[in-house]
């Protein structure tokens, strides 16, 4: 006959699958992990270099189909950003290059002040490919779903600014063939100068003007309630978002349904062992309807009770629990202190003796996963995170720790303690789709109370937006004849 504890783990455990099956219905297929590595791992002490797995071919396969997949609104914002680029680019050396292609007999000779304004353009235009490159062409860190307004103000003023030279050039140079050629260089060079001032302007709008923090925004996980607090800028609502998501990758801990699991059914395991009895009889108060009434003040009346007893069950629950991890986590450290040792004595072995077949990393990560494997899984299992870790990226962090030398106790701070998101495996963070939701508009900037909610699959983040109050710091001064004191002692004392 099984324990109590014991049956309190499978009945658990079995929630625990059947929730995870049920949300992972409908996504697409995935190799199983295998539950009982512990139990049915074994040394290996040869493996092939060259052979791929079920798990590596459906994960390249998945690669590959992300990065097939196009983003059409993408590609087409950088194909007009590029289209504009080139024009601004070209538009000063087309302002050069026209004369001598249309009217060159006419022009009169460039000086040496003409010569010195080509190396100012030539370097100017330089500079501002450089400045364009780094400001505008950089790797999207998010999709957004409306357009960036500054963005767009920019391009629109640097569009209206070109076609208001292109204007100005047709209209005042190649109709009327302007036989100064050293003016139509200092036209040129006006544009090129204009540009980079345009360039400062958007660092000052996309750059500089979000870094002074005017609001403190919470963010609150709504399954476990886990929080955080960021410091922004005046931003608008869909880039705060963006904000909000990178730095929860690296701040929140893995979201973990195992432990709402758990508390799920100890709620269904309280409202099993309630039983309503009918002691009117089929027949009293007036049939159906009165053993449906009765039944529920008898079930009102029971959860009342229940309840009166509850805490004293979940405290003695919890209790046990910490003490089963405190136990499971003893026999892990002492299996991982002596695999490690194992490893040493190896070696220092191999050292003395000289040998030219020696071990890699994986391989002797190989070689003593097995002697630990049953203590880490069962570890695993009471607090709940076996579905974070298989064995192939338990088997790659043990050898990464062989290889950099590091201690037992590096090794099991990953599994000790739970860690961010990006600390976990792809599949956890990568290509997650999010969903912005938002009383006011996304481009609209934050401001004081601002809600709006970010959606995933399994959990929502709440963010609530407070201002920073303004800060007034007076002065006072402190006189310093204030500090100063004369000690009088008195002759009658019993020294």
């Amino acid at each position: 006959m099984a324990e109590p504890g014991q049956a309190e783990i499978s009945m658990e455990e079995l929630a625990l699958d059947i929730e995870t099956s049920e949300r992972h219905r409908s996504l697409p297929a995935q190799p199983r992990q295998d539950d009982n590595w512990g139990e049915t791992t074994t040394a290996v002490t040869g493996t092939s270099e060259h052979s791929l797995s079920q798990e590596d071919i459906v994960c390249i396969s998945k690669d590959l189909d992300d990065s097939v997949g196009l983003d059409c609104k993408h590609y087409l914002n950088v194909a007009l950003s590029v289209i504009l680029g080139l024009v601004v680019l070209l538009t000063p050396l087309a302002f050069l290059i026209l004369p001598h292609l249309l009217w060159p007999d006419r022009l009169r000779a460039c000086g040496t002040a003409c010569e010195g304004l080509f190396i100012s353009v030539a370097f100017k235009l330089l500079i501002l490919l450089l400045a364009v490159w780094a400001l505008f062409f950089r790797p999207p860190r998010a999709g957004l779903p409306r357009i960036f307004i500054f963005q767009a103000l920019l391009a629109t003023l640097v569009l209206l600014f070109v076609l208001s030279y292109w204007l100005f050039y047709g209209v005042r140079i190649l109709d009327s063939q302007d036989e100064d050629y050293q003016g139509i260089v200092q036209y040129a060079v006006s544009l090129v100068d204009a540009l980079l001032f345009i360039h400062y302007l958007a660092v000052v709008l996309l750059e500089l003007r979000q870094l002074q923090p005017f609001f403190s925004l919470c963010v609150t996980r709504s399954t476990d309630g886990a929080t955080q607090h960021y410091n922004l800028g005046q931003l608008s609502i869909q880039r705060a978002a963006v904000v909000i998501l990178e730095n929860y990758y690296k701040d929140f801990p893995v979201h973990n349904p195992a432990i709402l699991t758990a508390s799920k059914s100890r709620t269904t395991k309280h409202l099993a062992g309630l039983k309503v009895y009918n002691v009117d009889g089929p027949g009293g108060n007036n049939g159906a309807a009165g053993i449906a009434q009765s039944q529920s003040r008898a079930m009102i009346a029971a959860a009342a009770r229940r309840r009166d007893s509850s805490h004293n069950e979940l405290y003695y629950e919890e209790a046990e629990h910490e003490r089963r991890v405190r136990k499971r986590r003893a026999r892990l450290v002492v299996a991982v202190e002596e695999a490690f040792t194992h490893i040493h004595r190896m070696q220092e072995a191999e050292q003395k003796k000289a040998s030219v077949d020696v071990m890699d990393p994986r391989e002797a990560a190989q070689a003593i996963f097995p002697s630990m494997a049953r203590a880490l899984q069962k570890y695993l299992r009471t607090t709940r995170q076996q579905h974070l870790h298989s064995m192939e990226s338990i088997q790659q962090h043990l050898a990464f720790c062989i290889t950099n030398n590091m201690t037992p106790k590096a090794f099991l701070e990953s599994y000790l303690t739970t860690g961010p998101t990006l600390q976990y495996g792809k599949d956890r963070w990568l290509a997650r789709h999010w969903t912005l939701v938002s009383e006011a508009s996304v481009t609209s900037g934050l401001k004081d109370g601002t809600i709006f909610l970010l959606k995933c699959i399994d959990f929502n983040l709440v963010v609530t937006t407070k201002k920073i109050p303004y800060i007034q710091l007076a002065e006072e001064f402190i006189d310093p004849k204030s500090h100063k004191f004369v000690l009088r002692l008195q002759s009658e004392t019993s020294v």
